[in-house]
Order: C-alpha cells, then sequence, then structure tokens
C-alpha cells in the first residue's frame, strides 16, 4: 500500500497536536500554564562585596551539599570587565537555597592590562574565564566556559573551553593543554563561519544513547550544536543552526524535560515575552521548533519597586527587571531550582548579585 506525502505531514501533525494536549493536561494538573509557572523565587544566590556577580551553575556533591560555579569580577561595572576580568569562582551551600560561602577560585585567566597589545591574539593569551557550567560524567566533574584572547578582536574571538577534575575542590585540568574545544567554524558554508560574536555560552548534555552534544550561541544570537563521541572532543559542529529564533536569544541551558531535549534561554527581544524566559523542546535534539514560556520577568515572582532597584546592566527605563544566564539544578532528574543572573540588583545595592528560584511543591 502507498503511503502519500500529504498523509504523512497530517499524522505527524496531529502526533503534534496530540502530545501538545498532554503537556497542556500536565500543566493543567499542576494548575499551572507553562514551564515558567512552577518556579517561586527564594531569594539571593550569591552576593560578594566588591565583586559582580553573573553567571551561577549549581551541582549537588555526594554529601548532598550545593556547590556553585559563579562568573565575577571586581567592581560593581558589566561593561568591560567581564571581559576582561572575570573569573570562576567556587561557593558551597549546606542546602541549594543558601547561603553560600566562597571557597576558592576554579578557573582564573590573565588580565590585559594593555587593551591594544599588538600581541593580543597570541593563543598564550587567555582572557577571562566567564559563563560556567558545571556537570558530573561519569566520576569526572566537567566544567566548560568561555574565553577569549584579547579585548580589541572581542566579541568574534570568543570560544569555549573544558576543565576537569576528579573532585569539585579541584584542581582544575584544561584538556588539550589549553582548555579549547570549539571554535567558529571555519567552513565558508557553516552558518557562522567567521560569526561576529564567536562560540560562547556552552551547555552540556549527554546524549541518552551516547555521546555528548554540546549547545552553544553564535551568529545572530542562534544557538548551534557540536557532537563529540568523548567528552573532551573533538567537537563535530552542525552546518546550521539548531534554534528558530528570528531575534536574539542568550544563555541556552540543555537538560531532558518530559522525554524530549530542553533548552531554557532568555527571551531578551520578545518572541514569546520581552524580558523573560523561552523554553525550547526538540524531539531529536537537533532541531528545536517548539516553544512556550520557561521563566517570567522578576517582577512577576517577587514584588519589586523598580525606583529602589539599580540596574547595573541593560536598558534602565523599564519598568521591569529581568533575568539571564539560567542554570537549573535537576534532583532525580527533575527542575528543582532555578539559578540566574540580572543586570538589576532588585534590593538597589552595589552590584549585580544572582538570584535562586525553586519549584513549588506538587
Amino acid at each position: 500500500m502507498k503511503i502519500s506525502t500529504s498523509n504523512l505531514n497530517r499524522t505527524n501533525f496531529l502526533k503534534t497536536l496530540f502530545l501538545l494536549f498532554l503537556i497542556n493536561i500536565s500543566y493543567a494538573q499542576q494548575g499551572l500554564k507553562s514551564f515558567a509557572d512552577q518556579w517561586e523565587f527564594v531569594g539571593i544566590a550569591v552576593e560578594e562585596p566588591g565583586y559582580t556577580i553573573w553567571g551561577t551553575s549549581p551541582i549537588i556533591d555526594d554529601n548532598g551539599k550545593t556547590h556553585l560555579f559563579v562568573a565575577r569580577w571586581p567592581g560593581n561595572t558589566v561593561e568591560p570587565g567581564w571581559r576582561t576580568h572575570s573569573e570562576i569562582a567556587h561557593y558551597i551551600g549546606d542546602s541549594s537555597e543558601g547561603p553560600f560561602k566562597f571557597v576558592d577560585i576554579a578557573v582564573k585567566g590573565q588580565i590585559e592590562n594593555k587593551l591594544n597589545s599588538t600581541d593580543s591574539l597570541s593563543n598564550k593569551n587567555i582572557f577571562a574565564p566567564h559563563n560556567p557550567t558545571i556537570k558530573k560524567i561519569g566520576d569526572v566533574y566537567a566544567l566548560f566556559y568561555i574565553v577569549n584572547n584579547g579585548i580589541k578582536e572581542h566579541p568574534s574571538n570568543q570560544y569555549i573551553c573544558l576543565s576537569t577534575s576528579k573532585s569539585l575542590n579541584g584542581p582544575w585540568e584544561p584538556v588539550n593543554t589549553d582548555g579549547a574545544i570549539l571554535r567558529p567554524s571555519q567552513n565558508k558554508d557553516y552558518w557562522n563561519y567567521n560569526a561576529s560574536n564567536g562560540v560562547n555560552n556552552p551547555t552540556l548534555l549527554q546524549h541518552p544513547k551516547g555521546g555528548f552534544f554540546l549547545y552553544y550561541k553564535s551568529e545572530k544570537a542562534r544557538m548551534g550544536l557540536a557532537i563529540a563521541e568523548h567528552l573532551e572532543g573533538p567537537y563535530v559542529q552542525m552546518p546550521f543552526p539548531v534554534t528558530v529564533n528570528d531575534r536574539n536569544i542568550e544563555d541556552g541551558y540543555a537538560f531532558m524535560f518530559n522525554n524530549k531535549f530542553a533548552l531554557l534561554t532568555t527571551d531578551n527581544h520578545g518572541i514569546v515575552e520581552e524580558g523573560g524566559g523561552i523554553l525550547w523542546t526538540s524531539n531529536d535534539g537537533i532541531h528545536f521548533d517548539s516553544s512556550e514560556k520557561g521563566f517570567h520577568r522578576i517582577n512577576d515572582y517577587t514584588p519589586i519597586n523598580m525606583k529602589d532597584a539599580k540596574v547595573h546592566y541593560g536598558p534602565k527605563n523599564k519598568s521591569y527587571a529581568k533575568f539571564e544566564r539560567p542554570q537549573i539544578l535537576l534532583i532525580n532528574n527533575k527542575p528543582k531550582y532555578l539559578y540566574v543572573a540580572s543586570g538589576t540588583n532588585i534590593y538597589g545595592g552595589d552590584a549585580p548579585v544572582s538570584y535562586v528560584l525553586k519549584a513549588k511543591d506538587k
């Protein structure tokens, strides 16, 4: 019997509708409208006098303590400090809700004192490790982050590095000598050839059937994918982006959710809601063509008097504050905590801090 293409398309369409129907039933049973509705505000995750605090990536050790790997740099400005002085600091808390205590510096780069240095493109110069994400793969801890090799060419010279350790307390050893595992494609036919913002903001997913999917942001703030058989690589990039956004997104976090591949990103320009987040989902981890609201603006989770809040980074004339750089703590394979950065200190402090939200009790 010959089955027509139109019948197959209709069948796939009906399957998609049915899956969406089941998801909506699940949310309705929990009194939720979307993934964003499950979160409730806890408070500040990390605040460090004298430092700007940014991306905050969580993991739980074998003793039940929560470790946070945090991008921070001296001072209270976001630009250009993160490009030149960022480091990855390590904090520990007895609870996933804090308080968290500073322990050590996991990864520290060089500091470029001469911003117009003629050797700023030298591979020996690695500046400002930033936007960490931490994973445990087998008995190894894997710490992914971005660096650059000179402020002069920024942001096109951003690339992705990996350091590993047997312990969350280090020492952290860069793979492949210098840690580099992914740079922009040199293939002229690829979507991010000579990308204006390099490759940045990595997130790793160990594929259920083996191998590793490394997602990252690149040209026109879309998400790309590189695949490897081994943790340390080599990572082979797909020739096309995996998200279909026509406006900028940032800071993807990859995880499995309801038997689907999921990416939680920011929504800076209103694909769903400006200043919120997007949960992208995919059946194969390669084509993320379904989305819903991933998190709300800060104001929707906790009361804020914007006159008292202090905007250190981002538009200052907004009536709301937004989260950035989402990182999820999974417990028993379920999202339980959401750690986020923000350019707005909602309490009016002298520098940005990171915040934590938790999943509502079902």
